[in-house]
């Protein structure tokens, strides 16, 4: 059984009142205990989030698109469902249909992803492998949006695609029908795009899901835990807070504009819809999650918070973990609860 024997050492020196910075000896730490053996031998075997360094983003791109793609077969093979390709809006989509079409209480609602994949990578079969589950699990259509990337693209173009998408959907949908949810880059994106709703004046969604993300940076505890509990490198403070500043999608925006970073503003975040925020413990953006979480709950948005013990960054996409079922399954209900509801106030 794998092990992680971690000498952690997140500032040099000892830890000081005005730095708040900690020395971690060395300490073994097993894999968690309330972890399926499915997800045990996920870890012990191909856990996503050790990876080389790639000298190029052609390679970054193939490595992930890979994955991907493995993870849309896997999806397909345990999930009944049809896709077809559909220009929306003039923004490409895949649209997944559970077998034999939507439940009777789900035909006049719709979900929409937004993939993840560091706003540069994730299109098509990355959507697939997020949106597959939930269409079958929840039997309900889920349209995933192939919305523009970096570094041929930057902050507004992902926003402005999914706003064109959102508008089309609402010639055949009330708004509190419509729901939307992303992992990773795409829940940051989904926060994004209500942001985006109330500057450009459209309905908020009827309800919202960030799986592995939030609405701000990928800062805090789990910034520099989970690297180092999944097998992977340490990470500097400098890292931590450049993870998505850095990103060729984000050249010359400002973290500080809640159109990049929602929760920089409580009167934004005051006016989201209900979310559901699913992560995992070993995941490097969970305490984005929870912060995100915990605004939410302060400002009297309904918020619902769930984390799988020991799950690593995008679990939901391993359709052959039961936790990734679970968390899917999760989601369809939360959707199943809140879509059709009217807005408060």
């Amino acid at each position: 059984m794998k092990t992680l024997l971690i000498g952690l050492l997140l500032l040099a020196g000892a830890a000081t009142a005005e730095e708040g910075s900690v020395t971690i000896p060395p300490v073994t730490v097993p894999f968690s205990a309330y972890a399926s053996q499915a997800a045990r031998h996920y870890y012990e075997t191909d856990l996503r989030d050790v990876h080389p360094d790639f000298p190029s983003l052609a390679e970054a791109r193939a490595y992930y698109d890979k994955w991907n793609a493995d993870q849309a077969a896997r999806a397909k093979q345990n999930y009944a469902v049809e896709i077809h390709a559909e220009t929306i809006g003039g923004v490409p989509t895949d649209v997944i249909i559970p077998k034999g079409g939507p439940a009777p209480r789900n035909r006049n609602r719709v979900l929409i992803n937004l993939h993840g994949g560091a706003f540069l990578w994730g299109a098509r079969d990355g959507g697939q492998a997020e949106s597959i589950p939930v269409a079958a699990l929840g039997v309900i259509e889920v349209i995933t949006i192939d919305y523009r990337e970096g570094p041929e693209n930057h902050f507004p173009a992902a926003s402005e695609d999914v706003a064109s998408v959102y508008a089309e959907l609402l010639q055949r949908y009330r708004p509190e029908n419509i729901g939307i949810f992303g992992c990773s880059a795409g829940g940051i994106l989904t926060a994004e795009s209500v942001a985006w709703f109330q500057k450009h004046n459209l309905p908020r969604p009827g309800a919202i899901a960030m799986l592995c993300s939030g609405a701000k940076p990928f800062e805090g505890d789990s910034a520099y835990l989970a690297p180092i509990l999944n097998g992977d490198k340490p990470v500097t403070p400098q890292d931590a807070v450049a993870r998505l500043a850095a990103l060729p999608y984000f050249t010359g925006a400002e973290i500080a504009d809640p159109l990049v970073f929602p929760g920089v503003s409580d009167t934004v975040m005051a006016q989201f819809p209900p979310t559901a925020i699913l992560t995992g413990s070993r995941d490097f953006a969970m305490s984005a999650a929870l912060d995100t979480a915990n605004q939410l709950n302060r400002l009297g948005v309904e918020a619902e918070l769930h984390v799988w013990d020991g799950m690593s960054h995008a679990f939901m996409m391993l359709s052959q973990l039961p936790e990734a079922r679970e968390a899917n399954y999760t989601l369809a209900r939360f959707f199943d609860r809140h879509l059709g509801m009217k807005p408060k106030g």
